[in-house]
């Protein structure tokens, strides 16, 4: 392949990330030729980014036979339709998290976060996820799940440190918490499938999970997740308004509080956190505790740069780091943003794998296991049990 022909669909925040990822990309003539999106944003997207063709309907891009990969940026309840006739077009597609989940079906109770039974929804993912990937096994091309963390610098020196060792890892706590999303549609399961677990513990859960896998591979061994215990909750619910100034979150039917208990086949165990009422700016986290050392990888926040600046007037053009609501005090600085979190790590292998016919770092398997446990961990948090995989 010459020159790779990428089509978006989507033009909000994630695209963004992933044009200044593709404006970078080395080594493969890439194109991003077109994009797609309802309403008059994506003019302006395009406008701003150079791209050629725009489309209100994704229909028409995956139908344009010019185009070879689809890279789909949009809320999550889109995304099962959009890969499965991404697939059957015959384009390679990127995804962005979550692979899938349940948004709700005919005749379902409202809000169905509260009303519908956890196990059906477990049910109901794994058939559909089941679906999707005999779609995309038969049709030939490459399904990329776009999981920043796998490409994460700190994430990817720790598996060359875990793969070199051929240590046993023991344990791993992982962690992505904030202040809580600035989007209308992260309050409501049928629009997001779930609430904080899914929306951001899906990124330390598949570090993890990658990272025992790396495990794995060194050691000639089999390695699954076996049980999930879990617990959630809705912790600022009982703040009144003029007490929680700084927590954005503000839920209908889903949790701002996730906790994942993780025990695999091997024996050993991971904890995975999440919460959108932790203030001080968003927290990226993986702790790695193996039979020979300690690996701590501080996505974010870092000590790259740290501040102390007292005057918030002067520094209206200067970025901080995401979801802190101030830029004086002590500050954690975060140099290149999309480096430090894999952003443009991810784009550049995607386009490697597209032009090479290889299999990306982050795919169809971890895309799958991440859901499969997050809902086996709602299930778990509802009926107070453990659930055996």
């Amino acid at each position: 392949m010459s020159r790779v022909r990428v089509g978006l669909i989507g033009c909000g925040f994630i695209a963004e990330l992933h044009m200044h990822a593709y404006r970078r990309v080395y080594g493969v003539n890439v194109e991003v030729a077109a994009v797609s999106a309802r309403g008059d944003p994506v003019v302006d997207f395009a406008k701003r980014h150079r791209i050629p063709t725009t489309h209100r309907d994704y229909h028409a891009l995956i139908a344009d036979k010019t185009i070879d990969v689809i890279d789909i940026c949009t809320p999550p309840a889109l995304h099962g339709a959009m890969i499965m006739d991404s697939m059957r077009a015959g384009k390679h597609v990127i995804c962005e998290k979550p692979f899938a989940g349940y948004f709700g079906r005919a005749g379902d109770p409202e809000p169905i976060g509260k009303q519908v039974a956890k196990s059906a929804m477990y049910q109901r993912v794994l058939e559909e996820m089941a679906a999707t990937a005999d779609i995309v096994r038969r049709s030939g091309r490459l399904f990329m799940y776009a999981e920043d963390w796998i490409y994460a610098p700190a994430v990817t020196k720790t598996a060359e440190i875990v793969r070199a060792s051929k240590d046993k890892i023991l344990f791993m706590k992982a962690e992505e918490s904030h202040s809580g999303s600035h989007a209308a549609h992260a309050a409501h399961w049928s629009l997001t499938g779930g609430g904080s677990l899914i929306r951001m513990g899906c990124h330390p859960l598949s570090a993890v999970l990658h990272l025992k896998q790396v495990e794995a591979a060194a050691r000639g061994e089999t390695i699954t997740v076996t049980a999930v215990t879990a617990d959630t909750g809705n912790l600022a619910a009982g703040l009144e308004p003029e007490a929680r100034p700084f927590i954005k979150a503000n839920p209908v039917d889903v949790e701002d509080w996730g906790m994942l208990s993780l025990t695999f086949s091997d024996g050993t165990k991971s904890t995975i956190f999440s919460g959108d009422m932790i203030l001080g700016g968003v927290r990226n986290l993986v702790e790695t505790y193996t039979s020979g050392g300690v690996l701590l990888a501080n996505i974010t926040p870092n000590n790259h740069l740290v501040s102390y600046l007292t005057d918030e007037t002067k520094l209206d053009g200067v970025y901080i780091t995401e979801k802190v609501d101030r830029k004086t005090g002590w500050q954690f600085v975060c140099l290149e943003e999309e480096w430090t979190r894999g952003y443009l790590q991810e784009i550049q292998d995607f386009m490697e794998c597209a032009t090479l016919g290889r299999q990306p770092l982050a795919g169809l398997d971890l895309a799958f296991e991440t859901m499969k446990i997050i809902y086996a961990g709602y299930w778990s948090a509802e009926d107070g049990r453990r659930i055996s995989l």
